[in-house]
């Protein structure tokens, strides 16, 4: 183990870190909108949207990233698309990422029972009054784990958009290890990194998650 190395490569890992997390922060909030607004159209059972966004759902979660970022990076220029290698991985992440949010949200939804939107409408409430203030927190709360688990997950799977030849940990790595054989180091830097990222997060989604739950119940 060249310690030498692994000192002069931290900027370039750190650069490349950066830019996984971007992507990664991104993604996961468009996969949070996209999520929420198809659960919303399942749970309200909206006719035509709901059928669209179940056949996206299984089409999302049926294919891996990596066929739908080769989709978007190398197929959309066939018919005259063409994407930054930026835009390609946000897009391939929120279209994965969304579907499983979407299950998430609508399950927490699903738990939700439905004197809650009963007792919102007799109030006085319009129907998207009551699912952004009485449904929506307590869907949230109740989907916290899940959606806490997605998170995670999406963070990892930013370690597939190297092949749409951007610059990310994964990509450096590869570099490091084809050009200079410094294999134990890039590793080492790799993982390094990729726990420096995801800790922080994991600790924070935790912590969210309980004060969400805590918030919404009351415990």
């Amino acid at each position: 183990m060249d310690w030498s190395v692994i000192s002069s490569s931290i900027p370039v890992y750190g650069e490349a870190a950066l830019l996984t997390l971007r992507i990664g922060v991104i993604g996961i909030i468009a996969s949070a909108l996209v999520g929420l607004l198809c659960a919303a159209v399942q749970s309200f059972r909206i006719p035509v949207l709901r059928q669209i966004v179940a056949v996206y759902i299984e089409l999302s979660r049926n294919t891996p990233l990596l066929v739908q970022l080769f989709f978007l990076y190398f197929g959309l220029p066939k018919v005259g698309v063409v994407w930054p290698s930026e835009v390609c991985a946000i897009v391939g992440l929120t279209f994965l990422g969304g579907s499983y949010m979407a299950e998430a949200f609508r399950s927490g939804l699903d738990s939700v029972h439905p004197i809650q939107l009963q007792s919102a409408l007799a109030l006085g409430m319009s129907t998207p009054t009551a699912f952004r203030h009485v449904l929506a927190p307590q869907a949230f709360a109740i989907a916290a784990p899940a959606l806490t688990a997605n998170v995670i997950f999406l963070i990892k799977e930013t370690s597939v958009v190297s092949v749409v030849a951007l610059p990310d940990l994964v990509y450096v790595a590869k570099e490091q290890i084809g050009t200079d054989y410094d294999t134990s180091e890039a590793l080492l830097l790799l993982v390094a990194f990729y726990l420096l990222l995801l800790l922080p997060i994991s600790l924070g989604a935790n912590w969210l998650e309980r004060k969400v739950r805590s918030n919404a119940f009351g415990s």
